[in-house]
């Protein structure tokens, strides 16, 4: 039996990071410094669900030669309303990179480049403007 666990992600900016994904509803389960390895890990999971991300944050800087976000993939989550959370995401400074045109998906990014896919549950809504002429990068 195979059992989904976390996936990790290097971040430059841990408490940005954070408070990213708490706008998306995580909460932050735990968290571990590491003085010898001279890292932070942050663990980070939906309420009620057992998966998590860990966020792992390397105090000499060498997260910033990671790349920016794209080489990662991206992670998915289930919103119920994918409009409002992009405009509250987006009245926070969030980048869309591809806005919910047809009302079913939108991907936006990190503060550190990673994409993230937001799926509206139960299926796509309406079309809805402002939403459908906004271009790949978010913008009219």
């Amino acid at each position: 039996m195979t059992s989904f666990l976390h996936s990790m992600i290097r971040v430059t900016d841990p408490e940005a990071t954070v408070d990213f994904f708490k706008m998306l509803g995580l909460e932050e389960r735990r968290r571990k410094d590491s003085e010898g390895g001279r890292f932070t890990l942050i663990f980070m999971g939906v309420p009620g669900e057992d998966a998590e991300i860990e966020l792992t944050h390397n105090w000499d800087g060498e997260s910033d030669d990671f790349g920016g976000g794209r080489n990662f993939g991206h992670l998915a989550f289930e919103v119920d309303d994918v409009y409002a959370t992009c405009e509250r995401l987006q009245q926070a400074g969030v980048t869309i990179n591809r806005p919910p045109r047809e009302g079913r998906m939108a991907f936006v990014k990190t503060p550190d480049g990673i994409s993230i896919e937001l799926l509206n549950k139960g299926g796509a809504q309406q079309p809805a403007e402002p939403w459908m002429s906004m271009d790949n990068e978010g913008s009219w």
